[in-house]
Parts: C-alpha cells; structure tokens; sequence
C-alpha cells in the first residue's frame, strides 16, 4: 500500500474515532424515532428514507408528529425548513474553512452536516480545508449510526410501547451537553454557552418555540464576539 492511501485511511479513521461522542448518541435517538415513527402510522421505507435522505433530527421527530395530526404535506415542509434555518448560520461559519474544496465535496459535507457535528467541526475549523476525509468520514460516520439506530427502531417498533420509561428521551441532551462541555476551553466561551442557553430558554417560555435557537445563537455569538474583543482591548 502506497503512502497516499496510508494517510487516506489514516483520515479516515481519525473521522470515525472523533465521531464516537455523536454514535453513543446518535444510536438510542435514531433508535427512539424509529418507534414514534412506527407509533405514528409511517411506514417503514417512509421511515428509514427520511434517516437516509432528510437526515434532521429534531425536523425528524416534528414531522412524525406532524403526520400523526394528519397535517398536510406543505405544512410539514414549511415547517421543517422553518426548523432547520438555523443549517444556514452554521454554514456560513464553516464556508471560509472550506474554500479549497470541490462543489461535490461541498455539497456532500453539507447535506451531512448537523448540530452535532458542526460541533466537532467548528472546534478544529482551522484544520478543515487540510483534512476533507476526516472531515467527511466524521459526517459519514454520524449519518450510519442514526441510520443503523433508525432501522433498530424499526424493527423494536411493534414491541414497545412507550420509551420514555427508558429515557432515550434525553440521550439528545445529553450528548450536546457532552459536546458543548469539549468546547468550553475558557471564562469567554462559557459565559457565552451560559448566556446564549439562558436566552434560549427566555424565548422559549414565551413562546418563540420555532425560532428560539436562531435568536440566540445570533445573540449568543454577538455576545462571545463582543467580550472577545473587549477582553483582547
């Protein structure tokens, strides 16, 4: 074997290894929509698609229960995209990284790219545009563990009747938790995460339920931004 493929597979695996936080979580929450969407009256090509082709979860979990109301296809997407607004604010962070990349390798890392691992991503942003297979491999790796988690759920679907009694429920949680604890090296980046969650609570319980996380992560990286500079002065 050749010395390119050694440092390809070397890539590769180093992916893989820095995507085991989001597997341990991606799992039991694909594994949960898996049953609410056998709960709802989805079929399961239906079900296992979404994992394959939408691949969002919370947009995942409102349309299972969009579909479950009854509520018409438009209102599902309109919706979900509403949901996922906030793809275009992480997007736009990461694209000064990627400017060396093909549009294939582009489109590929975006359609994969979740909270999660935007995470991972933005933590070693500097190193993006040196290391595409890694970078991929992270986001591959990610998407297999909710498809394998989805087509558990499938299958279990017809045995369980409730899974909060389990508490998959927060095994989402619980992962972003563990992600932004990995990111929070310094005082600036916690008293961002600090107030960036307590705005995001704030408008939540007043009603800003699909707009919420938008709102304060503008807010919340305004607020970083701004302490940054005024520390660095």
């Amino acid at each position: 074997m050749d010395n390119s493929k050694k440092q390809a597979l070397t890539a590769i695996g180093i992916g893989m290894k820095r995507a085991l936080p989001i597997v341990l979580g991606y799992v039991p929450i694909g594994f949960a929509y898996g049953v609410l969407a056998g709960k709802s009256g989805l079929s399961d090509a239906n079900t296992l698609l979404m994992s394959l082709i939408v691949f969002a979860g919370s947009s995942q979990f409102i349309a299972i229960g969009l579909f479950a109301s009854g509520t018409g296809p438009a209102a599902v997407i309109l919706t979900t995209f509403v949901v996922n607004l906030r793809h275009m604010l992480m997007a736009a962070s990461l694209s000064p990284y990627l400017a060396g990349w093909k549009k294939r390798h582009l489109a590929f890392f975006s359609f994969e790219l979740t909270d999660e691992s935007f995470a991972l991503h933005s933590a070693a942003a500097s190193r993006l545009g040196d290391c595409r297979l890694e970078a991929l491999s992270l986001n591959m790796t990610a998407q297999a563990s909710w498809v394998a988690g989805t087509v558990i759920g499938i299958v279990a679907s017809g045995l369980i009747g409730d899974i909060k009694p389990m508490g998959l429920d927060y095994a989402l949680a619980a992962m972003f938790i563990a992600l932004l604890v990995g990111q929070c090296e310094n005082r600036v980046r916690v008293a961002t995460a600090i107030f960036s969650g307590g705005i995001a609570t704030l408008l939540y319980l007043a009603g800003w339920h699909q707009f919420h996380i938008i709102a304060a992560t503008v807010a919340g990286a305004t607020f970083g931004l701004g302490v940054e500079q005024w520390t660095k002065d």
